[in-house]
């Protein structure tokens, strides 16, 4: 059951850790987060490249271990569902491998989405992880198997 977000309602650890409010939208705000994600991946990709936004998610998802943490233990939930920081990083460590295109990132999307709506094992065994290592490991584990996934599709079909 998750609690109301934590007091104030716009700090700067409450806008990270909902991501700009997108976890407050209402219904799956874990959809929304990884919507909310994409046009900062789009710009860090175009910036950056690939290995720009796969530093860029690693280190999203290292301060947010923390971020999770510390929301988590204040809202008094141990697994706040409006915290969408998970998504946001996981979202942008599986489209880091793939291409700068609508397709690539329609395709990154919903493979992301799938596995962390799904959570197959490996990838639930890690929501057992203490605080925010387990807030966070989740979507890190179905970002790597939603890329992974990606990878081996393309090496089928030729694309991407």
């Amino acid at each position: 059951m998750s609690s109301a977000p934590v007091s104030p309602r716009y700090s700067a650890l409450s806008l990270a850790a909902t991501w700009f409010g997108s976890g407050l939208l209402p219904k799956m705000p874990g959809t929304w987060g990884s919507l909310a994600a994409l046009p900062f991946a789009a710009v860090i990709h175009w910036a950056f490249g690939g290995i720009g936004l796969l530093i860029a998610g690693v280190a999203l998802t290292a301060v947010g271990v923390w971020i999770c943490d510390v929301y988590a233990r204040r809202s008094g939930d141990s697994d706040p569902q409006e915290v969408v920081i998970d998504e946001v990083a996981a979202q942008w460590l599986t489209l880091a491998p793939l291409s700068l295109d609508p397709l690539s990132y329609l395709l990154g999307f919903v493979a992301f989405r799938f596995f962390d709506t799904l959570k197959p094992w490996p990838i639930r065994a890690t929501e057992r992880l203490p605080g925010g290592w387990g807030i966070m490991a989740d979507d890190t584990a179905a970002a790597l198997v939603a890329s992974l996934t990606i990878y081996l599709l393309t090496m089928l079909v030729g694309y991407l």
